[in-house]
């Protein structure tokens, strides 16, 4: 499988422009790029100021847009209701013709204080159990049938999600996580693609590869790599990499720059 390439947009500051945003991209769909995804975030730290809600701008990017993969990445599921996020992304689905990817994670309060400023859960195990029972409700309520669910967090009693997303059995999901860590790759294989956050070269995707197939990873499986826009993405791909999706530096990103990267097109 060839390497996919895709923009993935801080949507702070500059970026916080929700028309803005739709009109990158626009151009980066007629640019030949594969996918835009943005962050979920409600706050960051400082000098970060502005922050827009990363489901309205996708809603806009889908109406405007035909051919890209666009989605959250990653969305923070323990912040999140899963019967509201269930709503959520089969009607993003629908409104994108079956384009949506859902990136999954625990989050983290070290950049916003997103989760202790606004009483949600701070433990990471908690966390992860809410993500699993999430996920497991989204599953549930994405293939039509009655959801019956009770953990631990939540609670479904009977009911049925119509309409359900156009693509199926349901939306590709891909989890985050650091490289090293067993648990988010055991996760991971449950889905459709792993995220490993942080990466220093392109040697640990061989090496990521080789541990999500212990873990009973079966292709098509995307294996999804961040990389700065000056980074050569051809290395990672030869590692195994399905997809790069280009970083940019929140607390410095302009438009301007954006620009100028999607512009030279994702080959550069």
């Amino acid at each position: 499988m060839s390497l996919r390439s895709a923009l993935w947009l801080p949507l702070f500051d500059e970026l916080s422009d929700p028309a803005t945003v739709v009109q990158l991209a626009v151009e980066a769909e007629d640019a030949g790029w594969d996918g835009f995804f943005v962050w979920d975030h409600v706050n960051w730290n400082p000098p970060i100021r502005a922050v827009a809600d990363p489901w309205v701008v996708l809603s806009a990017v889908a109406a405007r847009t035909e051919r890209l993969r666009l989605g959250p990445m990653v969305t923070p599921l323990p912040r999140r209701r899963p019967v509201k996020l269930a709503r959520e992304t089969a009607t993003l689905d629908q409104l994108s013709g079956g384009r949506l990817v859902l990136g999954v994670g625990l989050g983290s309060d070290r950049f916003g204080r997103e989760f202790s400023a606004t009483g949600d859960e701070v433990n990471d195990r908690v966390r992860a159990q809410q993500l699993d029972e999430s996920l497991a409700v989204l599953a549930g309520a994405w293939s039509g049938e009655e959801v019956r669910f009770e953990g631990e967090h939540y609670r479904v009693d009977g009911l049925t999600f119509e309409p359900t997303p156009v693509q199926r059995p349901r939306v590709p999901v891909w989890v985050a996580g650091f490289p090293g860590k067993r648990k988010p790759m055991e996760r991971a294989v449950r889905w459709d693609g792993f995220f490993p956050v942080n990466l220093d070269h392109a040697d640990q995707v061989a090496e990521i590869l080789a541990e999500l197939k212990t873990f009973g990873a079966e292709e098509p499986f995307d294996v999804v790599v961040g990389l700065e826009p000056e980074v050569d993405p051809r290395p990672y791909e030869e590692a195994g990499a399905t997809w790069r999706l280009v970083d940019f530096d929140p607390e410095h990103v302009t438009v301007a720059e954006v620009r100028a990267v999607l512009r030279a097109g994702p080959g550069a």
